[in-house]
């Protein structure tokens, strides 16, 4: 079993940073992809960015795209979101997402099968 557990959310004002991290730990050996997504109340849950595991490939959200960026420190098995920019549609529970199968396209929140709790960020006007 993997667990990944959030750290980072906070309020900060429009034009503010925040930096998540996610700290896998359990059975981590094998983690193909780790992502994260996001969810704003009455909204649905969506893709902000994954990251895969062996060589490092990123895939953002057009909202995101020059603001966020996804990092990966496989030493740690911990991956990182580093948000600039933040704005109030930012806001949502961010949570960190993981799985290990390798013949999978990683876009949806239906394609991972590991979860953590999620982290409130807030951006306010």
């Amino acid at each position: 079993q993997v667990q990944l557990v959030e750290s980072g959310g906070g309020s900060v004002q429009a034009g503010g940073s925040l930096r998540l991290s996610c700290a896998a730990s359990g059975y981590t050996y094998g983690l193909y992809c780790m992502g994260w997504f996001r969810q704003a109340p009455g909204k649905e849950r969506e893709a902000v960015a994954n990251i895969y595991t062996r060589d490092y490939t990123t895939y953002y959200a057009e909202s995101v795209k020059g603001r966020f960026t996804i990092s990966l420190d496989n030493a740690k098995n911990t991956v990182y979101l580093q948000m600039n920019t933040l704005q109030p549609e930012d806001t949502g529970m961010y949570y960190c997402a993981a799985d290990h199968n390798p013949y999978r396209a990683y876009y949806l929140a239906t394609d991972f099968a590991i979860w953590g709790q999620g982290t409130q960020v807030t951006g306010s006007s």
